[in-house]
């Protein structure tokens, strides 16, 4: 049994503590929260670092900038403490104690229910025998264990920003100018979907589509006269040169 101690109350931290909660080998002994949380059994939280607990692992699952701060306020000596950022390498982390990286490269909110199979989980560590216990957590409850160093990790952290931040922003701006022409957003969902089906056979490059790419010169000016806001006007060139410069190479 491994017993893990979850240091933050936010979107990760709740669905690790689902999926651990699942896994008949690991036990969330406690959950280190400033303020009580809803998300987990009151029974195992604290709000204070001198009443940490013992366990084989502890996640700090907090915003980067504070990943340094509670590290620091750590209580305890040469036990293994990780964290779950994709862009921050695992020397933040206060020295007194073995240090890791327990990255999971997907996109969390609270309220919308994941399949941690599905998920990758990307580790890293300083020794060996560090390593073999994150393994061993991360395939409880992950059909994907990647051993993943901190420039490939920073290297995924920033393509997961222009598949998934970026791509999401994309649909919000979708979403805006179909609502300013009256039309419902749900008619583009099965558009989404395909595109998103098709780089599982195809590369992004050969599934790539749209005036961009055949060079439609007047679509791509009736387009941008179309748009009303500056903003997307000059996101819609942006993409537009960098699809054209893409198929240049």
């Amino acid at each position: 049994m491994i017993k893990v101690i979850l240091l933050g109350s936010g979107n990760v931290a709740t669905h690790l503590f689902q999926a651990f909660s699942k896994a008949s080998e690991v036990e969330v002994v406690q959950v280190f929260s400033r303020t009580l949380s809803k998300d987990f059994p009151e029974s195992i939280q604290t709000s204070d670092f001198t009443q940490i607990l013992e366990a084989d692992v502890y996640i700090i699952c907090v915003s980067d900038n504070a990943i340094a701060n509670v590290s620091n306020q750590l209580q305890f000596e040469n036990r293994l403490v990780v964290h779950t950022s994709g862009s921050t390498d695992f020397d933040v982390l206060d020295a007194k104690n073995k240090r890791g990286v327990f990255y999971p490269l997907q996109t969390f909110t609270k309220n919308k229910a994941v399949d941690f199979k599905e998920i990758p989980i990307c580790l890293e560590t300083e020794n060996a025998e560090d390593y073999a216990i994150l393994e061993k957590l991360a395939k409880s409850i992950s059909n994907s264990v990647n051993k993943i160093d901190g420039k490939q990790r920073k290297a995924l952290h920033v393509s997961a920003v222009f598949v998934c931040n970026f791509t999401n922003h994309l649909y919000q701006i979708g979403n805006e100018i179909c609502k300013e022409n009256n039309i419902p957003f749900h008619i583009l969902q099965p558009l989404i979907e395909e595109t998103a089906q098709k780089i599982k056979s195809l590369s992004p490059q050969e599934a790539q589509t749209g005036p961009a790419v055949r060079n439609d010169s007047k679509t791509i000016e009736k387009h941008i006269d179309f748009l009303t806001d500056e903003n997307q006007k000059e996101i819609y060139k942006i993409l537009t040169k960098s699809i054209q410069n893409v198929e240049k190479l």
